[in-house]
Protein backbone atom coordinates (compact mmCIF):
# COMPACT_ATOMS: atom_id res chain seq x y z
CA UNK A 1 0.00 0.00 0.00
CA UNK A 2 1.36 3.41 -0.94
CA UNK A 3 1.31 6.16 1.74
CA UNK A 4 1.50 9.86 1.03
CA UNK A 5 3.87 12.12 3.03
CA UNK A 6 1.15 13.13 5.48
CA UNK A 7 0.23 9.52 6.21
CA UNK A 8 -2.97 9.48 4.13
CA UNK A 9 -3.44 6.31 2.11
CA UNK A 10 -3.24 6.64 -1.68
CA UNK A 11 -6.05 4.38 -2.95
CA UNK A 12 -4.76 4.57 -6.52
CA UNK A 13 -2.20 1.98 -5.44
CA UNK A 14 -5.07 -0.48 -5.07
CA UNK A 15 -6.06 -0.08 -8.75
CA UNK A 16 -3.86 -1.72 -11.44
CA UNK A 17 -4.02 1.30 -13.71
CA UNK A 18 -6.59 3.52 -12.00
CA UNK A 19 -8.68 6.09 -13.76
CA UNK A 20 -7.76 8.50 -16.51
CA UNK A 21 -8.48 9.69 -20.03
CA UNK A 22 -7.56 7.15 -22.67
CA UNK A 23 -8.09 6.36 -26.33
CA UNK A 24 -10.05 3.10 -26.40
CA UNK A 25 -9.63 0.74 -29.37
CA UNK A 26 -11.94 -2.19 -30.10
CA UNK A 27 -10.65 -4.32 -32.99
CA UNK A 28 -12.54 -7.37 -34.27
CA UNK A 29 -11.60 -9.79 -37.02
CA UNK A 30 -14.10 -10.25 -39.85
CA UNK A 31 -14.45 -13.36 -41.95
CA UNK A 32 -13.81 -15.71 -39.04
CA UNK A 33 -17.27 -17.29 -39.30
CA UNK A 34 -16.63 -18.40 -42.89
CA UNK A 35 -13.19 -19.54 -41.81
CA UNK A 36 -14.65 -21.85 -39.17
CA UNK A 37 -17.25 -23.14 -41.65
CA UNK A 38 -14.72 -23.91 -44.36
CA UNK A 39 -11.71 -25.04 -42.32
CA UNK A 40 -13.13 -26.51 -39.14
CA UNK A 41 -12.56 -25.57 -35.52
CA UNK A 42 -8.94 -26.68 -35.15
CA UNK A 43 -7.41 -24.84 -38.11
CA UNK A 44 -9.66 -21.80 -37.77
CA UNK A 45 -8.85 -21.43 -34.07
CA UNK A 46 -5.13 -21.57 -34.82
CA UNK A 47 -5.42 -18.91 -37.52
CA UNK A 48 -7.61 -16.57 -35.45
CA UNK A 49 -5.35 -16.95 -32.41
CA UNK A 50 -2.28 -16.26 -34.51
CA UNK A 51 -3.85 -13.13 -36.01
CA UNK A 52 -5.07 -11.69 -32.70
CA UNK A 53 -1.65 -12.32 -31.12
CA UNK A 54 0.06 -10.55 -34.02
CA UNK A 55 -2.37 -7.63 -33.69
CA UNK A 56 -1.78 -7.47 -29.95
CA UNK A 57 1.98 -7.34 -30.47
CA UNK A 58 1.53 -4.63 -33.10
CA UNK A 59 -0.62 -2.45 -30.81
CA UNK A 60 1.83 -2.92 -27.93
CA UNK A 61 4.82 -1.95 -30.06
CA UNK A 62 2.85 1.10 -31.23
CA UNK A 63 2.46 2.42 -27.67
CA UNK A 64 -0.79 0.76 -26.65
CA UNK A 65 -1.64 -1.65 -23.88
CA UNK A 66 -3.81 -4.71 -24.54
CA UNK A 67 -6.42 -4.94 -21.79
CA UNK A 68 -7.92 -8.21 -22.94
CA UNK A 69 -8.50 -10.49 -25.91
CA UNK A 70 -12.11 -11.04 -26.96
CA UNK A 71 -12.20 -14.28 -28.93
CA UNK A 72 -11.54 -12.94 -32.42
CA UNK A 73 -10.83 -9.40 -31.24
CA UNK A 74 -9.07 -7.31 -28.63
CA UNK A 75 -9.45 -4.22 -26.45
CA UNK A 76 -6.51 -1.81 -26.32
CA UNK A 77 -5.85 1.46 -24.48
CA UNK A 78 -3.64 4.32 -25.66
CA UNK A 79 -2.63 7.49 -23.85
CA UNK A 80 -2.71 9.52 -27.06
CA UNK A 81 -5.42 9.72 -29.73
CA UNK A 82 -2.92 10.11 -32.57
CA UNK A 83 -1.05 6.96 -31.51
CA UNK A 84 -4.28 4.96 -31.40
CA UNK A 85 -5.39 6.00 -34.88
CA UNK A 86 -1.93 5.56 -36.39
CA UNK A 87 -1.61 2.08 -34.90
CA UNK A 88 -5.07 1.10 -36.14
CA UNK A 89 -4.30 2.39 -39.62
CA UNK A 90 -1.34 0.00 -39.91
CA UNK A 91 -3.23 -3.12 -38.84
CA UNK A 92 -3.93 -4.04 -42.45
CA UNK A 93 -0.19 -4.67 -42.85
CA UNK A 94 -0.38 -7.12 -39.95
CA UNK A 95 -3.42 -8.84 -41.45
CA UNK A 96 -1.74 -9.00 -44.85
CA UNK A 97 1.15 -10.91 -43.31
CA UNK A 98 -1.23 -13.19 -41.43
CA UNK A 99 -3.36 -13.85 -44.51
CA UNK A 100 -0.32 -14.59 -46.63
CA UNK A 101 0.58 -17.40 -44.25
CA UNK A 102 -2.72 -19.16 -44.95
CA UNK A 103 -4.35 -17.74 -48.06
CA UNK A 104 -3.01 -20.42 -50.45
CA UNK A 105 -4.58 -23.24 -48.50
CA UNK A 106 -7.90 -21.72 -47.42
CA UNK A 107 -8.64 -18.73 -49.65
CA UNK A 108 -10.60 -17.06 -46.87
CA UNK A 109 -8.70 -13.89 -45.96
CA UNK A 110 -9.57 -12.19 -42.71
CA UNK A 111 -10.41 -8.50 -42.37
CA UNK A 112 -10.67 -6.15 -39.42
CA UNK A 113 -13.18 -3.62 -38.16
CA UNK A 114 -12.16 -1.02 -35.59
CA UNK A 115 -13.92 1.43 -33.28
CA UNK A 116 -12.00 4.13 -31.38
CA UNK A 117 -13.13 6.76 -28.87
CA UNK A 118 -11.42 8.97 -26.26
CA UNK A 119 -12.57 9.69 -22.74
CA UNK A 120 -12.47 8.81 -19.05
CA UNK A 121 -11.75 5.13 -18.38
CA UNK A 122 -11.81 3.17 -15.13
CA UNK A 123 -9.62 0.06 -15.09
CA UNK A 124 -10.45 -2.70 -12.66
CA UNK A 125 -9.62 -6.41 -12.41
CA UNK A 126 -8.30 -6.79 -15.93
CA UNK A 127 -11.14 -4.89 -17.57
CA UNK A 128 -12.11 -1.26 -18.17
CA UNK A 129 -15.32 0.74 -18.04
CA UNK A 130 -16.69 4.13 -19.00
CA UNK A 131 -18.53 6.00 -21.73
CA UNK A 132 -15.51 5.92 -24.06
CA UNK A 133 -15.40 2.12 -23.75
CA UNK A 134 -19.10 1.81 -24.54
CA UNK A 135 -18.87 4.14 -27.54
CA UNK A 136 -15.76 2.44 -28.94
CA UNK A 137 -17.46 -0.96 -28.63
CA UNK A 138 -20.57 0.37 -30.39
CA UNK A 139 -18.45 1.82 -33.19
CA UNK A 140 -16.60 -1.46 -33.56
CA UNK A 141 -19.91 -3.30 -33.90
CA UNK A 142 -21.18 -0.81 -36.47
CA UNK A 143 -18.01 -0.76 -38.61
CA UNK A 144 -17.80 -2.77 -41.81
CA UNK A 145 -14.91 -5.06 -42.63
CA UNK A 146 -11.64 -3.11 -43.06
CA UNK A 147 -13.21 0.06 -41.70
CA UNK A 148 -12.13 2.34 -38.83
CA UNK A 149 -14.84 4.40 -37.13
CA UNK A 150 -14.00 7.22 -34.71
CA UNK A 151 -16.05 8.92 -32.02
CA UNK A 152 -16.27 12.69 -32.02
CA UNK A 153 -14.29 13.14 -28.79
CA UNK A 154 -11.35 11.36 -30.36
CA UNK A 155 -11.78 13.10 -33.72
CA UNK A 156 -11.55 16.55 -32.14
CA UNK A 157 -8.17 15.63 -30.61
CA UNK A 158 -6.56 14.67 -33.90
CA UNK A 159 -4.19 16.90 -35.83
CA UNK A 160 -5.45 18.72 -38.92
CA UNK A 161 -3.57 16.31 -41.19
CA UNK A 162 -5.33 13.34 -39.57
CA UNK A 163 -8.74 15.02 -39.62
CA UNK A 164 -8.37 15.54 -43.37
CA UNK A 165 -8.35 11.76 -43.70
CA UNK A 166 -11.72 11.47 -41.94
CA UNK A 167 -15.23 11.60 -43.35
CA UNK A 168 -18.29 12.33 -41.21
CA UNK A 169 -20.76 9.58 -42.05
CA UNK A 170 -23.57 9.31 -39.52
CA UNK A 171 -25.01 9.94 -36.09
CA UNK A 172 -25.73 6.90 -33.96
CA UNK A 173 -27.51 6.10 -30.72
CA UNK A 174 -25.45 4.67 -27.86
CA UNK A 175 -27.14 2.31 -25.43
CA UNK A 176 -27.65 3.99 -22.06
CA UNK A 177 -27.01 7.51 -23.40
CA UNK A 178 -29.39 10.14 -24.71
CA UNK A 179 -29.07 11.86 -28.05
CA UNK A 180 -27.17 10.93 -31.19
CA UNK A 181 -23.39 10.88 -31.57
CA UNK A 182 -21.37 11.92 -34.60
CA UNK A 183 -19.31 9.19 -36.27
CA UNK A 184 -16.23 9.62 -38.45
CA UNK A 185 -14.64 7.16 -40.86
CA UNK A 186 -10.83 7.19 -41.07
CA UNK A 187 -9.19 6.36 -44.38
CA UNK A 188 -6.47 3.98 -43.20
CA UNK A 189 -5.31 3.08 -46.71
CA UNK A 190 -3.14 6.20 -46.98
CA UNK A 191 -0.56 4.65 -44.67
CA UNK A 192 0.33 1.88 -47.11
CA UNK A 193 0.77 4.15 -50.09
CA UNK A 194 2.86 7.02 -51.29
CA UNK A 195 0.23 9.73 -51.55
CA UNK A 196 0.84 12.32 -54.23
CA UNK A 197 0.47 15.77 -52.73
CA UNK A 198 2.46 17.78 -55.24
CA UNK A 199 2.57 18.38 -59.01
CA UNK A 200 2.92 15.22 -61.08
CA UNK A 201 4.88 16.91 -63.86
CA UNK A 202 8.13 16.75 -61.89
CA UNK A 203 7.53 13.13 -60.90
CA UNK A 204 6.87 12.19 -64.52
CA UNK A 205 10.09 13.88 -65.61
CA UNK A 206 12.16 12.08 -62.97
CA UNK A 207 10.67 8.61 -63.39
CA UNK A 208 10.27 8.69 -67.17
CA UNK A 209 7.49 7.42 -69.41
CA UNK A 210 8.94 3.99 -70.23
CA UNK A 211 6.52 2.10 -67.96
CA UNK A 212 4.22 -0.38 -69.70
CA UNK A 213 1.49 0.55 -67.22
CA UNK A 214 0.06 4.01 -66.82
CA UNK A 215 -3.17 5.93 -66.46
CA UNK A 216 -3.54 8.92 -68.79
CA UNK A 217 -5.82 11.50 -67.18
CA UNK A 218 -7.06 14.61 -68.96
CA UNK A 219 -8.50 17.42 -66.84
CA UNK A 220 -9.65 20.36 -68.98
CA UNK A 221 -6.73 19.94 -71.36
CA UNK A 222 -4.17 19.25 -68.65
CA UNK A 223 -2.70 15.78 -69.17
CA UNK A 224 -1.49 13.72 -66.23
CA UNK A 225 0.27 10.38 -66.52
CA UNK A 226 0.02 8.22 -63.40
CA UNK A 227 2.58 5.39 -63.20
CA UNK A 228 2.61 2.55 -60.62
CA UNK A 229 5.80 4.04 -59.11
CA UNK A 230 4.00 7.31 -58.37
CA UNK A 231 1.81 5.83 -55.67
CA UNK A 232 -1.76 7.08 -55.21
CA UNK A 233 -3.21 10.22 -56.76
CA UNK A 234 -5.63 11.80 -54.29
CA UNK A 235 -8.32 14.01 -55.82
CA UNK A 236 -10.38 16.61 -53.97
CA UNK A 237 -10.97 20.24 -53.02
CA UNK A 238 -8.18 20.35 -50.45
CA UNK A 239 -4.97 22.09 -51.49
CA UNK A 240 -3.06 19.09 -50.10
CA UNK A 241 -4.46 16.79 -52.82
CA UNK A 242 -2.40 15.80 -55.83
CA UNK A 243 -5.24 16.85 -58.14
CA UNK A 244 -7.21 19.81 -56.80
CA UNK A 245 -10.79 20.20 -58.10
CA UNK A 246 -12.53 23.42 -57.05
CA UNK A 247 -16.20 22.44 -57.04
CA UNK A 248 -18.69 22.58 -54.17
CA UNK A 249 -19.92 19.04 -54.90
CA UNK A 250 -16.40 17.66 -54.56
CA UNK A 251 -15.28 16.59 -51.08
CA UNK A 252 -12.04 17.87 -49.59
CA UNK A 253 -10.63 14.37 -50.05
CA UNK A 254 -12.96 12.90 -52.65
CA UNK A 255 -11.32 9.94 -54.40
CA UNK A 256 -8.07 8.16 -55.11
CA UNK A 257 -6.58 6.53 -58.21
CA UNK A 258 -3.71 4.06 -57.78
CA UNK A 259 -2.08 0.97 -59.24
CA UNK A 260 -2.60 -2.12 -57.07
CA UNK A 261 -1.48 -5.58 -58.11
CA UNK A 262 -1.16 -4.60 -61.76
CA UNK A 263 -4.61 -2.99 -61.91
CA UNK A 264 -5.58 0.68 -61.82
CA UNK A 265 -8.22 1.20 -59.14
CA UNK A 266 -10.49 4.13 -58.33
CA UNK A 267 -11.66 4.48 -54.73
CA UNK A 268 -14.36 6.88 -53.58
CA UNK A 269 -14.57 8.17 -50.02
CA UNK A 270 -16.72 11.24 -50.64
CA UNK A 271 -20.09 12.52 -49.52
CA UNK A 272 -21.71 12.86 -52.98
CA UNK A 273 -20.15 9.87 -54.74
CA UNK A 274 -18.16 9.26 -57.93
CA UNK A 275 -19.54 8.23 -61.34
CA UNK A 276 -17.61 6.24 -63.97
CA UNK A 277 -18.57 5.80 -67.63
CA UNK A 278 -16.55 3.20 -69.54
CA UNK A 279 -16.10 3.78 -73.26
CA UNK A 280 -19.38 3.81 -75.15
CA UNK A 281 -21.27 1.88 -72.50
CA UNK A 282 -24.53 3.57 -71.56
CA UNK A 283 -24.59 2.25 -67.99
CA UNK A 284 -22.76 4.22 -65.31
CA UNK A 285 -20.85 2.74 -62.38
CA UNK A 286 -21.73 4.66 -59.22
CA UNK A 287 -19.25 4.52 -56.35
CA UNK A 288 -20.16 5.59 -52.84
CA UNK A 289 -17.32 4.77 -50.48
CA UNK A 290 -16.45 1.86 -52.74
CA UNK A 291 -13.94 1.11 -55.50
CA UNK A 292 -13.69 -0.29 -59.00
CA UNK A 293 -10.99 -1.25 -61.49
CA UNK A 294 -10.45 1.24 -64.33
CA UNK A 295 -9.90 -0.23 -67.78
CA UNK A 296 -9.94 0.99 -71.34
CA UNK A 297 -11.04 4.58 -71.51
CA UNK A 298 -13.90 6.62 -70.16
CA UNK A 299 -15.09 9.52 -68.06
CA UNK A 300 -15.16 10.14 -64.31
CA UNK A 301 -17.60 12.53 -62.65
CA UNK A 302 -17.02 13.80 -59.11
CA UNK A 303 -20.18 14.51 -57.13
CA UNK A 304 -22.40 14.14 -60.22
CA UNK A 305 -22.70 12.05 -63.38
CA UNK A 306 -20.38 12.85 -66.31
CA UNK A 307 -23.44 13.67 -68.44
CA UNK A 308 -24.09 16.73 -66.27
CA UNK A 309 -22.19 19.49 -68.06
CA UNK A 310 -21.87 21.42 -64.79
CA UNK A 311 -20.14 18.54 -62.98
CA UNK A 312 -16.41 18.18 -62.29
CA UNK A 313 -15.57 15.67 -65.02
CA UNK A 314 -12.34 14.33 -66.49
CA UNK A 315 -11.38 11.58 -68.91
CA UNK A 316 -9.04 8.62 -68.44
CA UNK A 317 -7.31 6.00 -70.54
CA UNK A 318 -5.60 2.97 -69.05
CA UNK A 319 -2.47 1.63 -70.76
CA UNK A 320 -1.59 -1.81 -69.43
CA UNK A 321 0.72 -3.68 -71.78
CA UNK A 322 1.43 -6.29 -69.11
CA UNK A 323 -2.04 -7.79 -69.51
Amino acid sequence: MKMEADGVRDDSALRPSGQGDKAVVFADLTGSTKLFESQGNTIATQVVTRCTQMLGKHFTMSGGRVVKFLGDGLLVLFDQSEEAVEAASHTRDVLYECNMEHIDSMNTPLGLKVGIEYGAVIEQRGDCYGDAVNVAARLGDRAESNEILLGESLYTRLSESKRMLCTGIDRIAIRGKTGLFKVWRFDWRHTAETTITGPLDLLNERLGMASTQRADIDVNGRRIQLLPAHGALVIGRSESCGLVIDDRRVSRRHARIEWVGGQCTLTDFSTNGTWVKFGREAELVILKRDNCVLHGQGMIGLGAAPGDFTSATFSFQIVNDEE
